[in-house]
């Protein structure tokens, strides 16, 4: 039996973007050649796979991924910056008209999270100015 690796997404001569060109059923033997795309979350690094997995497992919503990763809100939206950029997406600042800070939905999070004493004044003002 072969042992199975992840597919690279980088060339590790000159770091471009890779193409799949040759796919094998090892039960049945068949094999297709031709130029497959790996799509965009191939081009994420290990460590920013992991992270979108914590992310959709805390169905997007970034006060989860705080408590789980134990990280602040700041290092969540760069986190999240850095991937949608390696991506190829553009990230709105706030220059272009997104909003300061974090969401009103997590703003009221940290609010209730402040009320239920899960969190400190100073971690709930932090997380408020994003």
């Amino acid at each position: 039996m072969f042992a199975v690796f992840p597919v690279p997404g980088h060339c590790p001569v000159c770091g471009e973007a890779m193409n799949i060109t040759r796919l094998h059923c090892p039960e049945c033997d068949v094999t297709v050649e031709g130029r497959f795309s790996l799509g965009r979350l191939a081009l994420l690094s290990p460590e920013q796979l992991e992270f979108v997995e914590v992310f959709l497992r805390c169905e997007g919503k970034i006060t989860r991924v705080e408590k789980e990763l134990s990280i602040s809100y700041p290092t969540v939206r760069s986190r999240l910056n850095e991937i949608i950029e390696t991506m190829g997406y553009e990230v709105p600042h706030a220059a272009d008209g997104a909003p300061d800070g974090p969401s009103p939905e997590s703003r009221r999070q940290v609010l209730d999270d402040l009320a239920s004493g899960t969190i400190t004044s100073e971690e709930a003002i932090e997380l408020l100015r994003g």
